[in-house]
């Protein structure tokens, strides 16, 4: 494959995969402020079909366009900030896949209760606080990695 299409490739399904990730957090997150159980079960799983439509694919395509485009602009595998985009994206991804298993019982535990018209069971609290939390470090690795896939050398 041409290295600038690989590029643009590889370019493309970072921004879907930063941008889709940031979009449904973002939009998740302020729905649930609202506490309107119809509108969290609609926003929960979209989420859930976003994260499987778009989060996924370019997930596994981020490292393999990543190591490959390394490859063919000749640096080797085992410099420092290739080192640390692999560890951060490791780390994202850590993060992330708790995170897909969290959204669908969150969106289940939306839908049982907006069809039933009462209120969250309590776990679905307990688990955006866990998404929150995984969240945060994830979204500053993906902060890290874009740096790093831009400048190509470490700040530090």
């Amino acid at each position: 494959m041409d290295y600038l299409i690989l590029k643009w490739l590889h370019i493309l399904s970072s921004t879907l995969l930063f941008g889709t990730g940031l979009g449904s957090a973002f939009y998740m997150y302020f729905t649930n402020r609202t506490r309107n159980v119809a509108a969290m079960a609609v926003v929960t799983r979209k989420v859930v079909v976003a994260d499987f439509l778009f989060t996924t694919p370019t997930a596994i395509l981020q490292p393999l366009t990543g190591f490959w485009l390394a490859h063919l602009a000749g640096f080797a595998l085992t410099s420092p900030w290739i080192l640390w985009s692999a560890g951060l994206y490791v780390l994202a991804g850590a993060c992330w896949l708790p995170v897909v298993w969290i959204q669908i019982r969150m969106a289940r535990l939306a839908g049982e209760a907006a069809a039933t018209g009462g209120d969250v069971d309590p776990l679905y609290w307990r688990l955006h606080a866990i998404w929150v939390a995984l969240g945060i470090p994830a979204f500053v690795a993906f902060i890290g990695i874009f740096y790093l896939m831009v400048v190509k050398r470490l700040p530090f």
